[in-house]
């Protein structure tokens, strides 16, 4: 794998993830019983937007350092830039030069009762995660394949979870294909879970099959969000990005309703944009 994230953290495609994220783990806290969080491809769960790999790209600054000042936001978009906000209490209120992954933003966003499963292949990123969250009893980090941790580690203790698979898509389709093989096995395992996948929107003809696959299959409750600031008719970019959330929270549809016009609205990379919500089974 050449994939690493550390050049494109904190930008458009980590706002749209990491804000409906948020919202997520908000609707499992509704509840007073205790969680799993599983993260298949978890990275190194920090990163220095001042470091080389940022300062390479500055993809952060067409992310979340435009909605540092922003006003009237949707609730989960709070939620995520005040946790945003409070690792860089130390900097400039309208910068940011450390930008939490997946990992440290759902353990922020935990409780004491709930727990993280962090599966990571890479070492150096894997050596990450156990640095960042050494000492934390909740969490637990993995060197090893998060498609295959699922199918050992599914169903979680608790009976109740989200698994957040968010792999690198250096090849698309056969990531695509990945992910259909290890939902169908997880599905068989937890049929209850809540699962969200994200994925990068490209050519719009690579996400068709895999929209498909849900309704294929025969999974009853799909949720589906996708943002795009470029038409999908071009594989040398990244035009957009997608989340499908199997089993979502009750009403997190008209949640997604709100939140994806703002994010448009301040994420614009020119005057095309496009957002949307349906429903690929279910309701």
């Amino acid at each position: 794998m050449n994939y690493r994230h550390a050049f494109h953290a904190g930008n458009f495609a980590d706002v749209f993830k990491h804000a409906i994220l948020a919202g997520l783990i908000e609707s499992l806290k509704s509840k007073q019983t205790p969680f799993r969080y599983f993260d298949t491809h978890a990275g190194a769960g920090r990163y220095d937007l001042r470091g080389d790999e940022a300062r390479k790209t500055r993809e952060h600054e067409a992310g979340v350092q435009r909605l540092l000042d922003a006003a009237r936001l949707p609730a989960a978009l709070h939620i995520y830039l005040n946790l945003v906000r409070a690792l860089n209490s130390g900097s400039n209120a309208h910068d940011v030069a450390i930008y939490p992954g997946s990992p440290l933003l759902a353990s922020l966003l935990m409780r004491d009762v709930d727990s993280a499963t962090l599966c990571e292949v890479q070492a150096e990123e894997t050596a990450a995660l156990k640095k960042l969250f050494a000492g934390d009893a909740r969490i637990g980090v993995h060197q090893r394949d998060g498609y295959a941790a699922l199918d050992a580690m599914l169903p979680p203790p608790e009976r109740r979870g989200l698994v957040l698979i968010d792999p690198p898509f250096e090849a698309q389709e056969a990531e695509f294909d990945a992910i259909e093989a290890a939902l169908a096995r997880a599905l068989a395992r937890w049929p209850t879970g809540m699962y969200a996948i994200w994925y990068p929107i490209k050519l719009r003809q690579q996400r068709a099959s895999f929209l498909r696959w849900f309704a294929r299959h025969k999974v009853p409750k799909v949720l589906c969000a996708e943002l795009l600031l470029h038409p999908d008719n071009s594989a040398l970019r990244l035009n957009g990005c997608g989340m499908v959330i199997v089993n979502p929270p009750w009403k997190f549809d008209r949640q997604l309703a709100e939140l994806l016009p703002a994010l448009r609205e301040h994420l614009a990379q020119g005057r095309f944009g496009q957002q949307r919500v349906e429903w690929l089974s279910g309701e």
